[in-house]
């Protein structure tokens, strides 16, 4: 599981443009699929061979000095869930009173914490020592509007590392996330699943904070399900904090095989909803949708398709995920999710012989060739498979520019019909075959 960088400190320190610099601008995979939310308040960055999710918090305030208030509706879950974290100050305004109060309570954390003085144009004139008074340590002058000492900060940051959870090769039991908005029923769930008596259920101790895990026997097969019942709703008062819940949710899916995304029937998709499912499909992760409280609908025959249609409309990317609807008060249709889970795993290992592949190919390119661009014919020489977990597929061309978004969708969607994928992101990778263009 990648480590977690949580950036805090006041308004208008730079924290936001620190962000930048360290996610970069790199694309994300989903600006492709329709209905997918993105939320810049998280991303990946990686340093000289490092992978961590960077957060940035926004701006730390206090109203009526009430410090425990602030924290919690602003940056408390980022904090609590991060590995390390950075604390931002301003080269230009000197220590405030509000910096001393963050790093007071940076420091009953217990978590390493790097300092850095941004805004700082001139190194020789800096006043970054004058930060070494609020007790984290040496700070780190840089500017990050222009990227000036930007890798000292990275390398300070990553010394900080460390292998997370490095026990969980050894478990052999399916790990499945179980995320969705708060009061949707995940705790109701596990619950239900672990209290029935053909299951035996164990603590695991010693994973992610503040999230349980239950390892589940079921047909004497272990499954282990991480809740992230911590997932609190938006706050009443002051600035939301609901965007600084997705955390919990980003490290349960980067741990785990599949996940279930839980959805209240009462209330159908939301933005959150979709966020947390977008960042599944950009880590390749099997995806089951679960209508949860099915049992409180008032419903006829056309209920349930009605509902189907709502959620293909809404998770448009989601397509090929199975959906489900159970009731995790009644414990109606939980156990379908067995099977339903097997099988999408199944389908995320699923190999394909490069034989198959290649005749497939050839009765795609057949039954419906490639419309020309600027007068040249794409070409598609042969395809194998390189990876699962998602299944992962390169197709060698004479020239991937001539590749149209909608035909790589058409390939997709004829690989779907031949093969099982159901429940699983697959990926299609066109490349230049060597000598070609």
């Amino acid at each position: 599981m990648k480590p977690v960088l949580a950036i805090v400190g006041r308004p208008n320190v730079g924290k936001s443009t620190i962000f930048n610099r360290f996610v970069g601008e790199r694309k994300s995979i989903v600006d492709d699929f329709p209905g997918v939310t993105r939320d810049r308040l998280y991303d990946e960055a990686n340093w000289q061979k490092h992978n961590f999710i960077v957060i940035d918090t926004g701006g730390i305030q206090w109203e009526k000095e009430d410090i425990s208030l602030s924290i919690t509706k602003q940056a408390e879950i980022a904090i609590t869930e991060a590995d390390v974290i950075l604390m931002v100050v301003d080269n230009t305004i000197g220590i405030t009173s509000d910096d001393q109060k963050i790093a007071n309570i940076l420091k009953k954390t217990n978590k390493p914490v790097v300092l850095t003085v941004n805004k700082t144009d001139n190194f020789n004139k800096s006043n970054a020592y004058e930060f070494y008074s609020l007790g984290l340590g040496e700070p780190i002058p840089i500017s990050a509007v222009h990227g000036a000492n930007m890798g000292d900060l990275l390398d300070e940051i990553t010394s900080h590392f460390f292998e997370i959870d490095k026990n969980e090769d050894d478990d052999p039991s399916l790990k499945v996330a179980i995320i969705g908005r708060p009061n949707v029923g995940k705790s109701s769930l596990v619950n239900k699943l672990s209290n029935e008596d053909r299951v035996i259920v164990s603590n695991i101790s010693g994973t992610t904070r503040d999230a349980v895990d239950q390892k589940i026997m079921y047909f004497n097969k272990p499954y282990t399900f991480i809740d992230t019942a911590g997932i609190r709703r938006k706050s009443k008062v002051g600035d939301p904090i609901e965007r600084y819940t997705i955390i919990r949710s980003l490290k349960a899916i980067e741990r785990s095989d599949i996940t279930l995304l839980l959805i209240d029937a009462l209330e159908g998709v939301t933005e959150q909803d979709k966020k947390v499912a977008g960042f599944a499909f950009e880590k390749g992760k099997g995806i089951i949708i679960v209508v949860n409280k099915w049992d409180l609908v008032t419903k006829d025959s056309k209920t349930m398709k009605a509902f189907e249609e709502d959620i293909r409309d809404e998770l448009k990317f989601l397509s090929y995920a199975p959906i489900i609807f159970i009731s995790a008060l009644s414990g109606k249709r939980i156990y379908d999710l067995f099977p339903l889970i097997d099988e999408v795993n199944e389908n995320c290992n699923r190999k394909i012989e490069t034989s198959l592949l290649n005749q497939l190919i050839r009765e795609i390119v057949s039954y419906n060739p490639p419309s020309k661009d600027k007068g040249k014919n794409l070409k598609i020489y042969y395809v194998t498979q390189i990876k699962i977990k998602p299944p992962s597929f390169a197709l060698f061309v004479n020239d991937d520019n001539l590749v149209h978004f909608s035909y790589k969708r058409y390939i997709e969607n004829k690989f779907r019909e031949a093969f099982s994928f159901k429940g699983t992101p697959i990926r299609l990778f066109f490349q230049n075959k060597k000598g070609e263009k």
